[in-house]
């Protein structure tokens, strides 16, 4: 079962969130920090009250296995860009535990209706390289890359 979450449900989605923090700050560990803050933890209860934001979770057995954080960003027209409405999906996860049982596909479909019953084209995310199992799976429900963002480190770095 996919819904959006309620307040009793932010604990837990904090727990799948700091797994997500983990896995980034060790694979990046340059750019992010180890550790889940109180501001970050806060971040969750922000975007659930939010007028342009939601938390959706994921269930199985009344357990909250899997979760969404969305954004519905507004775009004015610029002299380089057209107007836009975005669905953005911020961070998303699913426990370890319950990864290769369909809950992150389950949530994709539930984002899916939702941005199309809201009005929104597509759904727009970013992810970082080093997540390999991420990218596959984004690419398995349908996700084409369309921007890339590259560096190249100095003095001494990779």
């Amino acid at each position: 079962m996919v819904r959006y979450a309620e307040e009793r449900d932010l604990p837990r989605v904090n727990e799948l969130r700091c797994q997500v923090n983990e896995l980034h700050s060790a694979g990046r560990p340059d750019i992010f920090r180890a550790g889940f803050c109180r501001e970050l933890q806060e971040r969750a209860y922000t975007l659930r009250c939010g007028e342009d934001s939601d938390v959706i979770v994921a269930e199985r057995d009344g357990v909250v296995c899997g979760m969404a954080l969305v954004e519905y960003l507004h775009r004015e027209e610029s002299p380089y860009c057209c107007a836009r409405e975005i669905y953005h999906i911020i961070e998303f996860g699913v426990d370890e535990v319950f990864r290769r049982r369909g809950v992150g596909r389950e949530l994709m479909d539930f984002l899916e209706a939702e941005a199309r019953k809201k009005g929104f084209s597509g759904i727009e995310l970013d992810m970082w390289t080093f997540n390999e199992e991420a990218r596959k799976f984004y690419e398995a429900v349908g996700f084409k890359t369309f921007r890339l963002f590259m560096e190249r480190k100095l003095g001494g770095g990779e």
